[in-house]
């Protein structure tokens, strides 16, 4: 066996994680595993010896429990499991997506304070686009599944996904204006706000007034914690796990739990940048100051002090940015390529007993179609919805056109919103619970449709941007 010198173990570490890094930073990583893990669902829902484990696995059942001893008569004083009936697949979609929807509250909550959300001039446009980009396909699916038992489905394509959206425009380069890339990722999180109200208005089961009534207080003491200027996460961590508890026995879906705590989260820093300076200069002092401790050489840096100091040091910076900012920062890479990759591989498994599973555009008075509905409302509901509605605004004068743009890029933009995979996917897996003879069925037309639907808004967006930047560039010349 041969063995590595350490120098070159380590050279070869660095430039793994020095690859590593450069991967996850590229826009487009994020999509490209996603769009991996689809096709590894699809495929080990519908291989013969992958097919019934896959499903098993998504079945097992999760839970604490916690059990006295048996009794004389065979019963157990204590039989306590929690949560209620959960499993793997309700454990993604239940407490890992409260976590995905954490960071997308996150996300809207630092674009309306600063970002491209911050003032009425800058939000107007893409505010009014991303409403008109959820109108229209409601209203399409509605016209094929009006008084059928997939009514209920309107919401599935009414969501963009953004990370699939801006994926595809980093590929495209400088062929879309900045102002249209701009455009787009602020119509994305506003279209993420509405989809987060279209799941909590429209998709939660009964509501349990009192479990609501508590959680409402607790969101209530949270925000005074955060009106005095709290700033331990402490304070915001136990409220947040106790929000998700009630929501989830509520009646509410419990990753709207996620979406009101990050709106909660301070995004002040607890230090000040004169404290920073300060406290940074005198930890620098002490650290020369302490060189000489215990007589230690350079290379046993640092020395019990110093690292006394070095810790103090790393909580004062830590500090010294916003707990909004820091838990983003922190969340991103896991939701980007953990989190959203299992929902994926979770959700898309769609078994396919025969082809008929593809044709999306069969009808049935009874049950409608789920799949004209979905895929129409993406491919066509969506660009027409954001045009249409970003045209209305324009000339109401209370948005104006993002700079370098034409109106014929803003529709090929406006295609790449018919993108709805993850937001389509999970509002499809809330819906047809009114319709449990026809449940299943109706999700897994919905699941094709939405891939079907993405996948081809993605291919004509890229299409037009690419033929409409050479028709422009000519012109140019």
């Amino acid at each position: 066996m041969k063995i590595i010198p350490n120098y070159k173990l380590a050279k070869n570490i660095r430039s793994f994680d020095k690859g590593t890094n450069a991967f996850i930073n590229q826009p487009w990583a994020s999509g490209g595993i996603l769009l991996l893990c689809v096709i590894i669902a699809m495929l080990l829902a519908n291989l013969p010896f992958t097919r019934d484990l896959y499903r098993q696995i998504l079945e097992t059942e999760l839970s604490i429990s916690v059990l006295s001893p048996l009794t004389d008569d065979g019963t157990r004083l204590i039989n306590w499991n929690f949560p209620m009936g959960m499993n793997v697949e309700k454990f993604i979609n239940d407490i890992l997506m409260v976590i995905f929807f954490f960071a997308v509250g996150l996300e809207i909550k630092r674009e309306i304070k600063f970002g491209e959300l911050s003032s009425t001039k800058k939000a107007m446009l893409p505010v009014i686009a991303a409403a008109g980009g959820m109108a229209m396909p409601a209203i399409i699916f509605t016209l094929f599944n009006y008084g059928t038992a997939a009514s209920s489905g309107w919401g599935i394509p009414t969501a963009t996904d953004i990370a699939f959206a801006v994926g595809i425009m980093s590929f495209l380069g400088d062929k879309v204006p900045v102002s249209l890339k701009v455009f787009l990722t602020a119509l994305a999180i506003a279209d993420d706000l509405g989809a987060i109200l279209v799941v909590a208005f429209f998709y939660g089961g009964s509501i349990n007034i009192i479990l609501l009534a508590i959680s409402l207080l607790i969101l209530a003491f949270t925000f005074v914690l955060n009106q005095i200027g709290e700033k331990r996460m402490i304070f915001y961590l136990i409220p947040a796990i106790a929000v998700w508890f009630l929501f989830y026995y509520a009646g509410i879906h419990a990753t709207m739990s996620g979406v009101v705590m990050a709106m909660m989260i301070p995004m002040e820093p607890r230090y000040s940048r004169a404290y920073l300076v300060r406290r940074s200069h005198e930890y620098n002092c002490r650290m020369e100051k302490y060189d000489n401790y215990e007589a230690t050489a350079e290379e046993n840096f640092p020395n019990e002090l110093q690292r006394h100091c070095l810790r103090q040091m790393t909580h004062i910076n830590n500090n010294s940015m916003g707990m909004s900012y820091r838990l983003e920062h922190a969340l991103t890479p896991w939701v980007n390529f953990c989190i959203m990759p299992i929902f994926a591989l979770a959700n898309a498994g769609v078994e396919i007993p025969d082809l008929s599973y593809f044709n999306i555009f069969q009808y049935s008075p009874e049950i409608g179609s789920v799949g004209m509905g979905v895929f129409l409302g993406l491919l066509i509901g969506k660009p027409l919805g954001i045009t249409f509605a970003s045209w209305l605004a324009i000339k109401l004068k209370v948005g104006a056109m993002p700079k370098n743009a034409t109106w014929k890029m803003l529709f090929a933009v406006a295609c790449l919103g018919g993108i709805g995979f993850t937001m389509s996917i999970f509002v499809d897996t809330l819906s047809f619970a009114d319709a449990p003879n026809y449940t299943e069925q109706l999700q897994a037309s919905g699941k094709i449709a939405v891939l079907m639907g993405s996948l081809c808004a993605g291919i004509l967006g890229s299409i037009l941007i690419n033929l409409i930047s050479k028709f422009q560039n000519r012109t140019n010349d």
